[in-house]
């Protein structure tokens, strides 16, 4: 293991106290937008309870320690559909059945295709503006959104098919505009001062389960193809940006009130996903033995990796002991001043959130502090 330097000398994201993102919604912000999906408050009044508890929870998150912070997707119902819904081109759309998890299946909606995809005036960028002036200065703003990936994933789900096709006519073309309009929309977020852009995506923890795998092979789909496009549309839409713009991605089996949808070590597409230029740092499920061992990080080039030892669908905090002996066994494969710690991921992906209360929420990330600071003294 090399000289382990202080933790405070990282002065960009990711830290090596970190959060994926997204907490549990508060119940006055639940029961708001409840009443405004009735027609019961306005959205000014909705945006004004969104403006409130988004302040709340920057302090919070200072209080704990964090140095990057988010308005814990406050403002979405879902991590990965609202930012889509954003985009020119696409529209919200009720299909027959919700994603499936380990026992549990989700609210049933999807992005569908209306036209070609571009971004002209996303709405995420006056979020973020909103989050940027209530950071201040001492503080990372940072902005997650889900992976280019992601939303290619959606258009060829199989409800999305007949739309997907009937305005794209190529794969390529297809590919070019997401990529596009992802480039257009981040572009976007660094004019309103985001320099920390998060690219959420389980398109990779689905590519590490067997199950899966063999279930597309089977209904003729090459798995390591898929890769490969996965890897071009995420590198396409970062491609050319600002210098100073940190570019991060988050990969997990799935996070739906505590439950998962996938499972499988990173081996199978290591060499894809960490060959995509441009990323600076991972954020990677290991809270569980269905992400496999560490060997997979001697894919990785000169980024930083989050590892996700921290549950955040289980309120019950680990042994710190554990987590330490993770973090040592991983610098096997990884220069220790690479790495970072953070919960495997966000608190509340859906704004159902995890099965856990707030105290044990804040509870994990001032036990990952704790850690980090004993580690990087």
């Amino acid at each position: 293991m090399s000289t382990i330097e202080n933790a405070a000398k990282r002065g960009v994201t990711p830290f090596r106290y970190d959060t994926v993102g997204s907490f549990l919604r508060p119940q006055v912000l639940k029961e708001a937008r409840s009443k405004f999906q009735n027609d019961e408050i306005s959205a000014d009044e909705l945006k004004k309870i969104e403006d409130e508890e988004i302040i709340k929870l920057v302090e919070k998150q200072k209080l704990v320690g964090l140095k990057a912070v988010t308005d814990g997707e406050f403002r979405r119902s879902w991590w990965h559909l609202d930012f889509m819904w954003g985009l020119d081109g696409v529209e919200k759309a009720i299909v027959e059945h919700g994603y499936l998890f380990q026992g549990i299946e989700t609210r049933a909606e999807t992005a569908r295709l209306t036209g070609k995809i571009s971004s002209s005036n996303h709405p995420f960028v006056a979020h973020f503006e909103f989050l940027k002036q209530v950071a201040g200065d001492d503080v990372v703003a940072r902005q997650t959104i889900p992976a280019p990936a992601q939303f290619l994933a959606e258009l060829l789900r199989a409800e999305n098919k007949v739309s997907t096709d009937a305005n794209y006519s190529s794969i390529d073309e297809l590919v070019a505009d997401i990529a596009s309009a992802y480039n257009t929309a981040i572009r976007s977020l660094y004019d309103a001062g985001c320099r920390s852009v998060q690219l959420d995506d389980c398109t990779w923890g689905m590519l590490c389960d067997k199950n899966y795998w063999e279930a597309r092979q089977q209904e003729g789909i090459d798995i390591s193809g898929q890769a490969m496009l996965f890897a071009l549309v995420n590198q396409q839409a970062i491609a050319d940006l600002p210098s100073d713009l940190v570019i991060t991605t988050h990969v997990c089996r799935g996070n739906y009130h505590s439950t998962w949808a996938s499972s499988g070590g990173y081996e199978p597409i290591a060499d894809e996903l960490f060959g995509i230029d441009n990323i600076d740092g991972y954020y990677l499920e290991f809270d569980t033995d269905r992400a496999g061992d560490f060997t997979p990080l001697k894919s990785l080039k000169d980024q930083q990796v989050v590892l996700g030892l921290v549950s955040s669908k289980i309120g019950a905090l680990e042994e710190k002991q554990d987590i330490i002996d993770r973090i040592k066994e991983a610098a096997q494969y990884v220069d220790i001043n690479h790495i970072c710690l953070s919960p495997q991921c966000g608190f509340a992906s859906t704004e159902e959130g995890n099965i856990i209360t707030e105290e044990e929420q804040w509870n994990k990330l001032a036990f990952i502090k704790e850690i980090t600071d004993e580690i990087w003294k």
